[in-house]
């Protein structure tokens, strides 16, 4: 009898030191900018906050995951993820192949479309010919920024910014004849005080721009994981729970 006693207790520390393993395999860390509203930004108390956060909880509370998110800058967000900061970025990031051979996508989260935004109430041409000699910015290391250097460099003077948010701050105080934006970001900054006197300019250019989730190369196990937790939250309902906070029409 002591013999089976000792051997259950064996087995049930067993039990517990692996559940207790299992729980801390599901802690993810979850890298955002915080620069890029109304999709990711640092509130006031300094937590990140906004669309691509919401989605992120979203997902882990599907996945049964405890996540922490953090703030990362732009330009080293996937050096951070190849260097195993954190475990994803959920940060309005496009699927390149440029990207692809770096990390790996989850299936698209939204789409994006570009859109130039310019002075409200003047005309603004936005083909090549119309904008020669211009000075036109977007944010470094984006679609819109190559979009810009691939096909107006020739006759523009591009400026690329490490942030969105000193894009537009360029563009309000003058020192840029407009701008080249993922639209629905550049939708929210319209709303503010400091976006009034700014409007959009042409058609919106439609290059096909999904939106996903990166993962380290090969790290198939989280990405499936990740699909099927988007796949769900947008079954139930609370994609587009989260959808309605931040624009009045879907993003999906």
């Amino acid at each position: 009898m002591k013999n089976i006693q000792k051997t259950m207790a064996a087995l049930i520390v067993i039990g517990l030191a692996l559940a207790g393993a299992a729980v801390q395999a599901e802690k993810l860390r979850i890298a955002t900018e915080g620069a890029y509203a109304p999709f990711n930004f640092i509130d006031t108390n300094g937590k990140p906050r906004g669309f691509d956060v919401d989605i992120a909880l979203a997902l882990c509370e599907k996945m049964r995951a405890e996540c922490e998110i953090v703030a990362q800058d732009w330009d080293g967000i996937i050096p951070g993820l190849q260097a195993r900061r954190y475990d994803a970025i959920v940060a309005s990031m496009s699927i390149t192949p440029e990207r692809e051979r770096v990390v790996s996508f989850t299936k698209p989260y939204y789409s994006n479309v570009l859109a130039f935004i310019g002075p409200k109430n003047q005309p603004m041409a936005t083909d090549s010919d119309g904008l020669k000699g211009k000075t036109l910015g977007a944010q470094r290391a984006t679609i819109a920024g190559q979009y810009l250097e691939d096909q107006l460099g020739k006759t523009v003077t591009v400026k690329l910014y490490d942030t969105q948010d000193n894009a537009y701050l360029d563009l309000a105080n003058g020192r840029l004849d407009g701008m080249l934006s993922d639209k629905f970001p550049a939708y929210n900054w319209l709303q503010s005080a400091a976006g009034q006197n700014f409007e959009f300019k042409g058609d919106n250019i439609d290059i096909d721009d999904k939106i996903g989730i990166a993962v380290r190369k090969n790290d198939n196990e989280l990405r499936e994981r990740l699909n099927q937790a988007l796949e769900e939250i947008v079954t139930d309902g609370t994609y587009q729970e989260i959808n309605r906070r931040y624009f009045p029409f879907s993003i999906y």
